[in-house]
């Protein structure tokens, strides 16, 4: 049976399907916490000043709880950032006893070798935040001095661990910018030469990115380096996939399937469609999602999807950024702008 390309997960179609139909679950992501000592020029993390009453471990754990017995099988652990909170190893051992598999973004700060080996233990899928090999764009971009020499040292403890592996998943998680773009099919070529999982996708235009203009990269830019990705996978690594935005060579339709738990508790589709839909503290997580117009609207995409994004060909398997549409009209099911689909390109 074949595995969809979708999001980051790892299920059937029909196993999606089914999960979508029920109204079950089979990913979680979850904020840990939202502070972070890098402060990326197109990250939608508040100042640590306007951080307060972020979850205790014991609400962490009782709402991954919660999503199991909604049928998740895979948590995503997302911050701020993950690899300094301080209850990390005893969340990543929680997970482990719950058989559950475990994902965590990171931008390596707290990645020495005794993390990695833990990682490694309880087979954690990593996915490490690197947006170029350039140490002058890599740190400008993190808005950190000296954050390219982390996340190589990070790379290296992952890699003195065992990663990457059959059972040790490695990523690198990249945004597209006006600053990487000429550099993006070497570093997916060098990607792919370690075996490491290149996840590239296009920024959510949410908080400092849209504060930050000089990040944007031009539309058709971007367009040609989906194609010229999907030429290098298809003639050098036998990857065949259709380009279409967010993500190259994947599709983002989380919403069938998942949600997000901020750091204080409150239920999102995503980081990028920023809807509050209820709190953990005052609702158990299914009567948040079985009440949701949101996510019932969501799920049922094709019914209520508007413009180009409902009459585009790849309707049926896509349905643009919805926290791109979200964030640049306010309207969640609205044609995503971003897309080079809805701008007049002749190319598809």
């Amino acid at each position: 049976m074949r595995i969809m390309q979708f999001f980051n997960l790892e299920f059937t179609e029909e196993q999606i399907r089914q999960a979508a139909a029920a109204g079950r679950l089979l990913s979680m992501e979850i904020e840990l916490s939202r502070r972070c000592n890098f402060r990326c020029s197109y990250c939608y993390v508040p100042h640590e000043s306007e951080l307060r009453n972020e979850l205790r471990r014991e609400e962490i754990e009782d709402v991954i709880l919660q999503a199991k017995a909604l049928g998740a099988r895979k948590i995503i652990l997302l911050g701020g950032e993950p690899s300094i909170y301080p209850e990390l190893e005893g969340i990543i051992g929680f997970l482990s006893g719950q058989g559950l598999e475990t994902e965590m973004f990171t931008n390596g700060s707290g990645v020495d070798d005794r993390l990695a080996a833990l990682l490694a233990r309880h087979r954690v899928r990593v996915v490490l935040k690197m947006n170029s090999r350039d140490a002058g764009i890599q740190d400008r971009l993190a808005g950190l001095p000296g954050a390219a020499k982390i996340i190589d040292k990070a790379l290296a403890a992952l890699k003195n661990a065992g990663y990457p592996a059959e059972e040790c998943f490695l990523a690198v998680s990249t945004i597209i910018c006006r600053q990487n773009i000429a550099e993006l099919p070497a570093l997916w070529r060098w990607l792919r030469g370690q075996g490491i999982e290149p996840y590239f996708e296009i920024i959510t235009p949410q908080a400092n990115a849209l504060v930050n203009s000089w990040l944007e990269a031009d539309r058709t830019e971007v367009r040609d380096l989906f194609f010229q990705l999907s030429d290098i996978d298809r003639q050098e690594y036998g990857r065949s996939w259709d380009p279409q935005p967010p993500l190259v060579g994947n599709r983002c339709m989380r919403h069938q399937v998942s949600c997000l738990v901020t750091a204080t508790g409150e239920v999102m589709p995503c980081v990028g469609v920023t809807i509050g839909l209820g709190s953990i503290r005052r609702q158990p997580l299914a009567d948040i999602l079985q009440t949701s117009e949101v996510i019932a609207n969501l799920k049922n995409f094709r019914q209520t999807i508007k413009g180009q994004c409902r009459d585009c060909d790849k309707a049926e398997i896509c349905y643009g950024c919805r926290g791109a549409a979200y964030q640049l009209t306010g309207d969640y099911l609205a044609a995503d702008p971003t897309c080079w689909r809805n701008g007049g390109s002749s190319q598809s």
